[in-house]
């Protein structure tokens, strides 16, 4: 029996702990699994997912767990977990993606930053794209 829509305080919860909460995030997805597809809007169109907030915050486990759990990948996710495969499958059919931002308007480049070591070939790949736009210009 499908339940009512999730409450916009556990929302808030979820995606509070994806920051950098694993175990809260791992025990609020028992919880409510639903959550996994939950998103926020934090203010004039900032919508955040909890992959979002993982991605950004540069958090691999709980990014890893979320998509076990059937979070739905994104460049900004690719970007930060190092899948340069896939950040370049879109970006070489989307070249205007290399300029996305994020959650709180966050650029891709920042997200494959903060992936560190995992994610340096997604780094120097956007870097050289981005480099090349300026000195062409």
């Amino acid at each position: 029996m499908p339940r009512g829509p999730l409450s916009h305080e556990l929302v808030r919860e979820f995606i509070v702990a994806a920051h950098g909460d694993y175990e809260e995030v791992k025990r609020l997805l028992t919880k409510e699994p639903a959550l996994i597809h939950a998103v926020i809007d934090w203010g004039s169109g900032d919508w955040e997912s909890a992959l979002g907030a993982a991605a950004h915050t540069g958090n691999y486990n709980i990014a890893r767990l979320l998509l076990e759990h059937g979070a739905r990948m994104d460049i900004f996710a690719a970007a930060m977990l190092g899948e340069l495969n896939v950040v370049k499958a879109i970006v070489e059919n989307h070249p205007q993606e290399v300029y996305a931002k994020g959650p709180h308007g966050i650029s891709l480049i920042r997200h494959a930053e903060v992936g560190g070591n995992t994610s340096i070939f997604v780094y120097e790949y956007l870097s050289a794209l981005l480099s090349r736009e300026v000195v062409g210009k």
